[in-house]
C-alpha cells in the first residue's frame, strides 16, 4: 500500500533520546536530597533540644543555688550579731546598718527580720518601688522601712514603721494600732526554733507586698529567729530568657502544682478575696495536658499542635524541692529545617528552570509527531476517521507506530461505516441489499452473492445479488439452492460448509450456475472468495461469496491477502448479526402477537356471550385510525402513524379487555338479577310452592272441621291465583329491562311482605364462608316465619382490603368504589331500575379496566411501544370526564385512545351475543352513539369520520348479520350529535 509520505530518512532507536528524560532525573534527585536534608535536620535539632533542655534545667539550678546561698551566709552572719538579742527598739536600731548593706547588695532580698519568744518583731524592708512605698504610706524619699512590734511589760503591744532615706537619715514614723502580726504565729518562726540548722519555706505569696517568695530563717540564740523573705521574680525573669521559641511554655512549680516562677510574673498571683498562687496548669492549656497526663515520651499532642516536652525536679526552693515543666511546639522548633527543605526546593527548581529551555528544545522535537498520534486517537475515539495522515517521526518506534494508526483508522473506518449502515436498515429486504452493496464495495469486488438458510432446515436459497454495484433479480441468473450438509455442489461450497472462509480461483467452464454472473462481468476468469456467516452459537445462517475479476494484474492479487480477508470475515461477522437480529426480532414480534391473540381468544372464550368482542374492536379500530391517517379533515393532519405506532395500536387494541381474565364470568354473564352461578329464581319458586302447599292444607283442615266447601273453594282459588300472578310478576322483574317503573318497585314491596313458615336451619350444609356471614346474626328458633323477598346481613359480601386501591395511586384511578363487594339481597336485586347488574356488579365488571392498565403497565414493552396502557386502558373514559377509571377529559387523551372508545361501544352495541340485550340494528346503535357525542361521552370529530368515511358500514359488511343493516340517515345522524349546522 503506498502512501504519500515524505522520502525516507534515518531512523534512530529510542534511546538515542532517552537524554530527554534528565530534567526528570533531576526532579527526582532534587526531591530526594530536599527529603533527606530535612530528614537529618529534623535529627539534629531534636537531638540539640534534648541536650538545651538539659542545659536549660542546669542553668536553672544555678540560678536558684545563686540566689539562697549568698543569703544562707548572710543569715549564719547576722544571726550572731549582739543587737540581735535587744530588748527594746532603740537597741535593736544599730542592726539598721548591717541589714540595709544586706538589702542593696542582695537584690533579691525582700527583708530582714527577727522573731521573739515574747512576740516582739523587727523587720528592715528595701523600699525599691513607688508601689510599695504608696501601699506603706512611705515618704517619697524613704528607701528603708524598719517595722517594729514590741510587747511592753503590761502587755500593751507598740508597732510603728520607721522610714530612713538611702543615708539612713529618719525621715517619719507611724504608729500602727492594734497590729494583729504575732511572729509566733508563722511557720517560719515555730520551724527554726525547732532545728538547729537553717529552714526554707514553700513559696507563698507574702502578706505585705503580695510578692512571690520564700522565707529562710535560722535559730538567733535561744528565743529569737533571724528571717529573710527573698522574692522569686528574678527567677521567671530567668525563666523568660530561657524560651526557645516564641510559644515556648517553661514553668516552676511545687509539689502542690502551685505556680512559682512563669515568663508572665503578672499571672503567678491570683486575686480574689486574698493573694494565692495560681495553678501551673491554669497557666496554659499545655502545662494543664502536660501536667494533667502521664506522659513519659518526649511528645505531646495539644490543640492539633505537636509539643516537645521535659519534666525534672529541683532540689532548691523548698523542703520538698521544684518542679520544673518546658514544652516547645515542635513546628517552630523546626523551622530552620523547613526552612532548608524550601531553599533545598527553591534551589532544585531553579537548576530544573535553567535546564528547561533544552529540555524544552529536544521534547518539541520529538513531542510533535506524538500530539498529532494523540489527535489522531481522539478524532478514532469520536469515529471521526477524516482527520490526515499524522507526520513522521525521527524516532523509529514513533514512526512505526503513526504507520500502524494510519492503517488502523482506514480498517476501523470502514467497518464502522457498513456497521452504521446495517444498523441503520430496520427491514430485512433492504438489510441485504445494503449487506451485499457495502461488502462488494468494502472487498473492491465485481460482484456478491448471499445465501441465507431457511428456518431450522439445512437448505442454503440464494436472497441477493449485486454486479457493478447495481441490485439484480436472481430469476434471471438461474442460481440453484443447496444442501448445507451434502456432498453434491461445487468444491468452493463443500469447503465453506467446514470453514470460515475460502479463496477460489474459477474458470468459465468451472462456474456451475455462476456462468451467468461471470457473462455479465464480462470475466473468463474469477478469484471466488467465500464467507460463512453464523451466529453466536456458530450455527451456519448463510453464505457471502464475492468475486473478483482475475485480469493477472497485483491489485487484484492485492484484494486476497490475508489481512483482507480477515477484515471482510469481521465485517460478515457484523451482516450476520444484522441478519440474525432482524429474524429474531421479526420471529420474536410473531411470537408476541400470538400470544395476544392467544390471550385475546381466551378472555372471548370464557363467555359464550362475549365470544370474538376481542377480536372484532382491533379490526374495528384499524379502519377507523386507516381513516384517520388518510383523511384531509385538518383535526387529523397530524396524525401520520409511523410503523412502530401502527404496532403499538395493534398491540393495544388486542389487549384492550386483557383485565377481564381477573372477572367472574358468572357476572359478565348474568342474564337475569337474581343470577349469581346459578339463578335464585328457582329457590323463590319453591317458597311460592311452599306456600300454595299451604293454601291447600288450610283449605282441607278448615273443610274437615265442618266449614262451606264451596266457600273455602272460592278463596282457596283466589288465593292460588294471586300467588301465580305474584310469581309471574317477579319472574318478570327477575328479566331485566330498560327501566323499572315506579308501581313495579311498590308491588314488590307488597309481595316481599308475605310471610312463609321455614322448619329447617339455613346454617346446615353451606360454606364456611357463609358460614361467618350468618354468624353475625344469632339463629332464629325453628320453625320461623321469614319474608318471602328477604335481604339478610348474609347476602352482604365485604370487599377484601387487599383489592382497595389508595387515592394516590400511581396509574390515576378515580374511583368510587361500593361499600361492598356483593350485595345479593333479593328484593335488592329485583329492584335493580335498569338491566340485571347491581351497583356492585357493574363495579366488578368496570374494574376491569383497572386490571387491563395494572396488568400492562407492568409489561416491560419497549419504549417505542410505551403508549399501550394509554391506549387499551381509555376506551371507557368520557370526554367530558365522567368516564372510567381515570375520569380524563378529551385533551388528556391520546387519539388512538379516543378511537378505542367508539370501537368499543360500537361494537358492544351491535353485538348479537350479548344474554342481557337484544342486538341493535345499525341505525338504532349509530343513533345511540349520536346521542353519546352530542353529550359529550365521545370524540366528536372521530364520530363524524365514523360516519362520513363509512367505517361503520366497512365493519357491517364484515361482521354484522345482514338483519341488522338497515338505512341510515348520516344527515340526520350529524345532526342530532351536533356536528352539523
Amino acid at each position: 500500500m503506498h502512501s504519500p509520505l515524505r522520502p525516507e530518512q534515518r531512523r534512530l532507536p529510542l534511546h538515542v533520546h532517552i537524554s530527554v528524560m534528565f530534567t526528570f532525573l533531576l526532579l527526582l534527585t532534587g526531591v530526594v536530597l530536599g527529603l533527606f536534608n530535612y530528614h537529618q535536620t529534623t535529627q539534629i535539632i531534636l537531638s540539640s533540644s534534648e541536650k538545651l533542655f538539659d542545659r536549660i534545667e542546669q542553668d536553672v539550678r544555678l540560678d536558684l543555688q545563686a540566689t539562697y546561698q549568698p543569703i544562707r551566709n548572710l543569715l549564719s552572719l547576722l544571726a550572731d550579731t549582739p543587737a540581735a538579742h535587744a530588748s527594746d527598739l532603740q537597741q535593736r536600731l544599730p542592726l539598721l546598718k548591717p541589714f540595709s548593706q544586706s538589702l542593696t547588695d542582695n537584690p533579691a532580698l525582700a527583708s530582714l527580720y527577727l522573731g521573739y519568744a515574747n512576740g516582739d518583731f523587727f523587720m528592715v524592708r528595701a523600699l525599691r518601688t513607688a508601689e510599695l512605698k504608696a501601699q506603706l504610706q512611705a515618704p517619697e524619699a524613704a528607701a528603708y522601712q524598719v517595722w517594729s512590734i514590741e510587747h511592753e511589760p503590761q502587755g500593751t503591744v507598740r508597732s510603728q514603721s520607721l522610714f530612713f532615706d538611702q543615708a539612713l537619715t529618719p525621715l517619719s514614723r507611724r504608729d500602727h494600732p492594734d497590729e494583729p502580726y504575732d511572729p509566733r504565729s508563722r511557720t517560719w518562726f515555730s520551724d527554726a526554733l525547732q532545728q538547729a540548722g537553717q529552714i526554707t519555706t514553700e513559696p507563698y505569696v507574702f502578706f505585705s507586698t503580695h510578692n512571690v517568695g520564700t522565707t529562710l530563717a535560722r535559730r538567733s540564740g535561744e528565743n529569737a529567729v533571724i528571717g529573710a523573705d527573698l522574692t522569686l521574680a528574678s527567677l521567671s525573669t530567668a525563666l523568660g530568657k530561657h524560651r526557645v521559641t516564641p510559644s515556648t511554655e517553661i514553668a516552676l512549680y511545687d509539689t502542690d502544682g502551685n505556680a512559682v516562677a512563669y515568663h508572665d510574673s503578672h499571672r503567678l498571683i491570683v486575686d480574689d478575696r486574698t493573694a494565692r498562687l495560681a495553678r501551673a496548669a491554669d497557666l496554659s492549656p499545655e502545662l494543664n495536658a502536660l501536667l494533667s497526663s502521664d506522659t513519659i515520651g518526649k511528645r505531646l499532642q495539644v490543640n492539633d499542635r505537636q509539643w516537645i516536652v521535659a519534666r525534672t525536679s529541683i532540689e532548691e526552693g523548698g523542703p520538698k524541692g521544684l518542679q520544673l515543666a518546658l514544652l516547645v511546639p515542635e513546628d517552630e522548633l523546626l523551622v530552620d529545617a523547613f526552612r532548608m527543605r524550601w531553599q533545598g526546593a527553591l534551589i532544585t527548581l531553579a537548576i530544573l528552570l535553567l535546564c528547561l529551555p533544552l529540555g524544552w528544545v529536544i521534547s518539541r522535537i520529538l513531542v510533535k509527531p506524538l500530539h498529532a498520534l494523540v489527535k489522531e486517537a481522539d478524532a478514532i475515539r469520536s469515529f471521526d476517521f477524516s482527520s490526515p495522515l499524522a507526520r513522521r517521526s525521527p524516532v523509529l518506534e514513533v514512526d512505526q507506530l503513526s504507520l500502524s494508526m494510519a492503517r488502523m483508522k482506514e480498517t476501523l473506518g470502514s467497518f464502522f461505516r457498513i456497521t452504521d449502515s446495517l444498523c441503520a436498515e430496520t427491514r430485512f429486504a433492504p438489510l441485504l441489499e445494503r449487506v451485499l452493496f457495502e461488502t462488494v464495495q468494502i472487498a473492491q469486488a465485481q460482484a456478491g452473492l448471499i445465501y441465507l438458510r431457511e428456518a431450522d432446515g439445512a437448505r442454503m436459497e440464494p436472497y441477493g445479488l449485486v454486479i457493478d454495484g447495481v441490485p439484480q433479480k436472481l430469476e434471471a441468473f438461474d442460481i440453484e439452492g443447496r444442501e448445507l450438509h451434502k456432498n453434491t455442489g461445487p468444491a468452493w461450497f463443500e469447503q465453506l460448509a467446514s470453514a470460515n472462509n475460502t479463496v477460489s480461483h474459477l474458470g468459465f467452464d468451472q462456474a456451475g450456475d455462476l456462468q451467468k454472473i461471470l457473462l455479465a462481468m464480462e470475466s473468463p476468469r474469477i478469484h471466488l472468495i467465500g464467507i460463512r456467516l453464523h451466529n453466536q452459537h456458530d450455527e451456519t445462517i448463510g453464505l457471502l461469496i464475492l468475486l473478483v475479476n482475475d485480469s493477472g494484474a497485483p491489485g487484484d492479487l492485492e484484494k486476497l491477502r490475508p489481512d483482507r480477508i480477515a477484515f471482510l470475515q469481521a465485517v460478515s461477522g457484523a451482516a450476520a448479526v444484522s441478519i440474525e437480529s432482524q429474524r429474531l426480532q421479526a420471529r420474536q414480534k410473531q411470537l408476541l402477537d400470538a400470544f395476544i391473540q392467544l390471550l385475546a381468544s381466551a378472555i372471548d372464550a370464557k363467555s359464550p356471550y362475549t365470544g370474538g368482542h376481542c377480536q372484532r374492536v382491533p379490526e374495528l379500530t384499524l379502519m377507523l385510525a386507516q381513516a384517520a391517517a388518510a383523511s384531509q379533515d385538518p383535526a387529523f393532519s397530524a396524525y401520520q402513524p409511523s410503523e412502530d405506532e401502527w404496532e403499538a395500536l395493534h398491540i393495544a387494541a388486542w389487549l384492550h379487555d386483557c383485565g377481564k381474565v381477573t372477572t367472574p364470568e358468572y357476572v359478565v354473564d348474568k342474564a337475569t338479577k337474581l343470577e349469581t352461578i346459578n339463578d335464585r329464581i328457582h329457590e323463590i319458586r319453591t317458597r311460592f310452592e311452599v306456600l300454595k302447599r299451604d293454601v291447600w292444607i288450610n283449605y282441607w283442615q278448615t273443610l274437615a272441621s265442618g266449614a262451606d266447601e264451596a266457600a273455602l273453594a272460592r278463596a282457596r282459588d283466589n288465593e292460588l291465583l294471586m300467588l301465580d300472578e305474584d310469581f309471574a310478576f317477579v319472574a318478570r322483574c327477575n328479566l331485566g329491562g330498560e327501566a323499572m317503573a315506579e308501581a313495579d318497585l311498590l308491588r314488590l314491596e307488597q309481595v316481599a311482605q308475605r310471610r312463609w313458615l321455614r322448619t329447617l336451619d339455613d346454617r346446615l350444609g353451606v360454606s364456611w364462608e357463609e358460614n361467618r356471614r350468618q354468624a353475625k346474626t344469632p339463629a332464629a328458633t325453628l320453625p320461623v316465619s321469614e319474608r318471602l323477598l328477604a335481604d339478610k346481613p348474609e347476602h352482604l359480601i365485604e370487599r377484601d382490603k387487599n383489592e382497595l386501591i389508595p387515592e394516590d395511586n400511581p396509574w390515576g384511578f378515580k374511583l368510587d368504589v361500593p361499600a361492598y363487594k356483593y350485595n345479593r339481597g333479593e328484593l335488592y336485586n329485583l329492584k335493580i331500575a335498569r338491566g340485571t347488574l347491581t351497583r356492585e356488579e357493574r363495579y366488578i365488571i368496570n374494574h376491569h379496566m383497572v386490571q387491563t392498565i395494572m396488568m400492562l403497565s407492568h409489561l416491560p414493552f419497549p419504549g417505542h411501544l410505551d403508549s399501550i396502557a394509554e391506549i387499551a386502558g381509555g376506551h371507557h373514559e368520557k370526554m367530558d370526564g365522567t368516564g372510567y377509571p381515570k375520569r380524563l377529559k378529551r385533551e388528556e387523551m391520546s387519539l388512538p385512545a379516543r378511537m378505542m372508545a367508539i370501537a368499543d361501544i360500537f361494537e358492544a352495541l351491535t353485538a348479537a351475543d350479548r344474554p342481557y340485550k337484544k342486538a341493535k340494528s345499525l341505525s338504532e346503535a349509530l343513533g345511540i352513539m349520536a346521542t353519546m357525542c352530542r353529550e359529550a361521552h365521545i370524540d366528536a370529530p372521530l364520530f363524524g369520520l365514523f360516519i362520513n368515511e363509512g367505517v361503520y358500514m366497512q365493519y357491517a359488511t364484515r361482521f354484522l348479520d345482514p338483519a341488522q343493516i338497515d338505512s341510515v340517515d348520516t344527515a340526520s345522524l350529524l345532526h342530532k350529535a351536533g356536528l352539523s349546522g
